[in-house]
């Protein structure tokens, strides 16, 4: 099937094939081409360019014309479905490359916590925190957790995100595990978007090994990981190495017992404290280390040396526990590239909302616009594995837009957060209206 966008007042977020991420200075720029259409063929971006659309006399070749099988002069005549952006943009999909959106029910109790001043940590160290989720996923039918977090899937993606990574975590016995890894299962085999799953059996230590944490590493290593790669139900591995949590050397042994089951490390790293996590990750060729609201020079100077590993910041996280902000800025100025991502989780960031994580990275970590667009978009594809299929306008990569209202710039969207600008989002070249968010 063949849908034309047409009267695109302008197009963003233009790069070539080989561009998998983007870096320091780079981070900068954003293409775009004004005055412009878009053809999806068969859920792909098949070409785009200059108005007037295919079939009205094309001025000139498209952007998508070294493809042989495209044709900009027959084009006109096979198109399924025409839609008019209005004078809108289009630009990529969000793509967020950390979400905990696989949950049971809620931890608006612990807000009052955090309201009355109470940290993260002592929470946690209550007996709180991901332990109260491990509760109630436990209570929790497959089914049930499956409709939960499915309504939560549905709610980003009519919000703009096209690609998606979701963690275990929350499960903490194997039987647990496994079933919130066959919830995401569900969703990737339900849903249009792009999706991977993480497993993070070492986010806690579950209830039953209190006091024992060198034998729940023990069962992660030895009975966890082998159970979920038996299943196939996991494409990257997690480790939560931080301060009140797994030190680095017990997330080196986990990683290192993943490594025979071909998982690639995404680590939470530096959250609470300089943890070593980023050292660790980078170690181990991690795909992203994630969170990184505490760090220094060392950790600087590691990504410099392993530029694999895309740093990846969750401002939701920093907003609503009220931790620091991540040193966007310095990581950019030292040639980094840089990951936004939303961390929606029950307890210290319940929101997927990108477009409020893009205003974040602008107004809180002093990101330009086109810094945070990157970091939303090709960078966070790139940190979660998809940066060859998602993540920009790009002739081939699936047809994953946001279609907006008439916007006066892209500065706009990050700049007035709150105020509605979807006109419709295209998911792998299916298109949806955000009004049926309710």
């Amino acid at each position: 099937m063949k849908t034309l966008i047409t009267d695109i007042r302008e197009l963003f977020g233009i790069l070539p094939q080989e561009t998998m991420k983007k870096e320091g200075a780079e981070m900068k720029t954003v293409a775009s081409l004004k005055d412009a259409w878009l053809l999806v063929d068969g859920g792909k971006i098949a070409g785009f360019g200059p108005m007037p659309y295919p079939g009205q006399g094309l001025s000139g070749d498209g952007w998508g014309a070294d493809d042989p099988s495209y044709r900009p002069e027959d084009c006109g005549e096979e198109i399924d479905n025409i839609i008019d952006a209005g004078g809108g943009f289009v630009l990529p999909s969000f793509c967020d490359s950390h979400s905990h959106i696989v949950y049971a029910g809620c931890r608006d109790g612990e807000f009052r916590d955090k309201i009355e001043g109470l940290s993260y940590e002592e929470i946690a160290a209550r007996g709180g925190g991901i332990l109260n989720s491990a509760d109630l996923l436990h209570e929790t039918s497959e089914d049930e957790l499956y409709r939960q977090s499915a309504s939560r899937a549905r709610e980003v993606m009519l919000m703009g995100t096209g690609s998606l990574e979701i963690k275990s975590g929350y499960g903490l016995t194997i039987e647990d595990e496994l079933k919130m890894l066959r919830v995401i299962r569900r969703i990737k085999e339900d849903f249009p978007m792009e999706i991977r799953s993480t497993f993070l059996g070492a986010h806690a230590v579950g209830r039953e090994y209190a006091g024992r944490q060198h034998d729940y590493v023990d069962m992660v290593c030895d009975r966890m990981l082998p159970a979920v790669a038996d299943e196939g139900l996991a494409d990257f591995v997690d480790v939560f190495c931080d301060k009140g949590f797994f030190t680095p050397d017990e997330t080196s042994r986990i990683l290192d017992a993943a490594s025979r089951y071909g998982l690639r490390p995404k680590i939470h790293a530096n959250e609470l404290a300089i943890s070593g996590g980023v050292q660790v990750g980078t170690a181990f060729n991690a795909l992203s280390v994630d969170h990184l609201e505490q760090t220094g020079d060392a950790e600087i100077k590691a990504l410099q040396e392993c530029r694999t590993t895309m740093p990846t910041m969750l401002p939701g996280a920093s907003f609503f526990s009220r931790l620091p902000y991540g040193n966007a800025r310095g990581f950019i100025d030292a040639g980094l590239g840089l990951a936004l991502a939303s961390d929606y989780n029950p307890g210290s960031s319940p929101s997927g909302n990108m477009r409020f994580v893009m205003a974040l990275g602008c107004i809180m970590m002093r990101l330009s616009p086109e810094e945070a667009l990157n970091a939303c978009t090709i960078n966070t594809a790139y940190a979660m594995g998809t940066s060859s299929l998602t993540g920009s306008i790009t002739v081939g990569k699936r047809a994953d837009l946001i279609i907006t209202r008439p916007l006066p710039s892209l500065a706009f969207i990050p700049y007035s957060h709150q105020t509605p600008f979807i006109s419709r989002v295209m998911v792998g070249g299916a298109v949806f209206d955000p009004a049926d968010i309710a």
